[in-house]
């Protein structure tokens, strides 16, 4: 009897084992595929961002960003941020662009996460609307350097306009 147990505990583990690699396979495939789409757009990939349970592209091309299907032109843009659960920590202003001395823009609301689980986002303002890049809360610094490689893209854009 104890021999029958462990054999059907030894399948019941390979089919648990199957499904994940499936789904693992299913989940590059559709990443792949992202990414194949974005490039034969002509668009760079700037950042893979962990949205939910999947993930959202930061992507350009020469004359936007887009972030997931939402699009900024980069003509328009004024002001772009990066934010540490919801406060900003560099800025970077366009030459030119009168901005209040105060102004903190449409600030987000801060879920506070914890020391250790920091929620980094980019703040992306043109005179018309305004772009939260959420860049995520995951350990180990993978946010931060999402956060800072999109900033430091947009930050580019905006000096080689100027």
């Amino acid at each position: 009897m104890s021999d029958f147990v462990a054999w059907l505990a030894a399948f019941f583990l390979l089919f648990i084992a199957l499904v994940l690699s499936t789904s693992l396979r299913r989940y590059r495939i559709k990443r792949e595929e992202m990414i194949s789409q974005e490039t034969s757009r002509g668009r760079q990939i700037i950042a893979e961002l962990p949205i939910g349970q999947g993930f959202v592209l930061f992507t350009e091309d020469s004359d936007h960003f887009y972030y997931g299907e939402q699009r900024m032109n980069k003509l328009s843009i004024q002001v772009a941020r990066i934010l540490i659960n919801g406060s900003p920590i560099a800025s970077y202003v366009v030459q030119g662009v009168p901005l209040p001395i105060n102004d903190q823009s449409p600030l987000f609301e801060d879920q506070p996460e914890g020391i250790a689980r920091d929620r980094w986002d980019v703040l992306i303002k043109t005179s018309g609307e305004t772009m939260l890049v959420e860049c995520g809360a995951i350990r180990e610094r993978i946010s931060q350097e999402l956060g800072r490689k999109i900033f430091e893209a947009v930050k580019e854009a905006l000096k080689t306009r100027g």
